[in-house]
């Protein structure tokens, strides 16, 4: 992929993807006249795209994210940092049914939520704190999807919560009475097929006759708490507990839609087309004044000193634990193995060794930055932790 040299390209320019692989830079030109302009009207003086992504940050904040404009602006300067770490994150998934793009698509849909998280007062960059994100999300949702691909129907509606049941099929277009009816069929098979010890809870096999008497018994009985629930049979419960899987299946694995995707009925066009352009004089006179690029620079130092530190603090073994997870890209299964521990006991140290780190880091923007701390400010700094995690074990020679 090549990288994107000036600011104009940087902020109004999108990846296209030819089956795996980045086809072109895409240029919106509507978002390309909209940088030109304040281009010209900051005189070119300031070339940083750092500077630049705070500036229409801020253009988006002030508008309570109600200026498409900027937005799209923040999603085209996000496009490489979502790139790399939608590449680097799939590098530790053995999955072929998902590519690049997927990835791609899957994180560049959280912007808003970057958005909504990133505080510029902690002294991080949007890039750094965006890779975090995209990172999680890649990771989290390749998990979900990859738990739903190699579960059976049986296995999946045992796993599926209730409320994520609900929602499934309330995403399925099905009618409340319908949904209330299901749900009660769901919750007698649930109750009723429990697997033993010695069957494979991923590939749960459909339940045998005699369980299914026992469930179409149980459902008949208690259907009289949902009033528009009809008599059924084992085969019309088994209909229902297979559309319910399905609406899991669909709800917890959508099909990616690009945002570069054609707009419909239209041969031309594309969804990020309709933006329209905004002028910002005063805001960026104060954003160009209130530049503090040193200071930021200083904090991320300290910020430095105070990781290294704490790593240097902790346990021998846990010290070890976070080297195999971020340095050698271990899995815990694998973990466990070289540590000669459960590996469950790997999962509580290594959480355990973040929680350390993180009481360090709260500690330290207490009394160095005076911030109040909030939960929110908590998952925003252990989203940043993360990064600096990776970036901090990665190998001197990577690229």
């Amino acid at each position: 992929m090549r990288s994107r040299q000036s600011l104009l390209e940087i902020f109004s320019t999108f990846l296209q993807f030819e089956g795996d692989r980045v086809s072109v830079w895409a240029i919106d030109a509507r978002l390309r006249r909209s940088m030109q302009q304040c281009l010209q009207q900051s005189d070119n003086s300031e070339t940083s795209g750092n500077f630049w992504a705070l500036y229409w940050y801020k253009v988006w904040q002030e508008d309570e994210g109600n200026d498409p404009n900027s937005f799209a602006h923040l999603i085209a300067y996000l496009q490489e940092t979502c790139y790399w770490s939608a590449q680097k994150t799939m590098t530790n998934f053995a999955l072929t049914q998902y590519t690049l793009p997927d990835c791609f698509q899957v994180a560049i849909s959280k912007v808003q939520k970057i958005l909504s998280g990133f505080n510029p007062q902690q002294g991080f960059s949007l890039q750094n704190y965006a890779s975090a994100i995209f990172a999680s999300t890649i990771r989290d949702t390749l998990r979900q999807r990859q738990e739903v691909d190699i579960c059976t129907n049986w296995a999946l509606l045992r796993k599926v919560s209730q409320k994520r049941l609900i929602e499934s099929l309330q995403n399925a277009g099905l009618s409340a009475e319908t949904i209330a009816t299901y749900i009660l069929a769901w919750n007698c098979f649930k109750s009723l097929y429990v697997p033993t010890q010695e069957t494979a809870t991923r590939k749960l096999p459909r339940p045998d006759e005699a369980t299914w008497a026992v469930i179409e018994q149980r459902y008949n009985a208690d259907r009289r708490q949902v009033p528009s629930a009809p008599a059924a049979q084992p085969e019309t419960l088994e209909k229902w507990l297979n559309v319910c899987a399905q609406a899991a299946r669909s709800y917890l694995n959508p099909n990616l839609v690009s945002i570069n995707t054609p707009k419909a009925g239209q041969d031309t066009g594309e969804l990020l087309d309709d933006v329209p352009e905004s002028s910002r004089e005063s805001l960026l006179a104060d954003l160009i004044a209130d530049e503090e690029d040193q200071t930021r620079q200083d904090q991320r130092s300290q910020l430095n000193q105070i990781l290294e530190a704490a790593i240097g603090q902790l346990d021998p073994e846990l010290q070890a634990i976070l080297h195999l997870y971020y340095r050698e890209n271990c899995t815990q299964q694998q973990m466990a193995e070289r540590l000669d521990i459960k590996q469950y006991t790997v999962s509580r140290r290594l959480t355990k060794a973040r929680e350390q780190l993180l009481k360090k880091l709260a500690l330290w923007s207490q009394e160095t930055l005076h911030i109040s701390l909030t939960s929110a400010l908590l998952q925003s700094m252990s989203l940043v932790m993360e990064e600096w995690l990776q970036q901090h074990y990665k190998p001197s020679s990577s690229v």
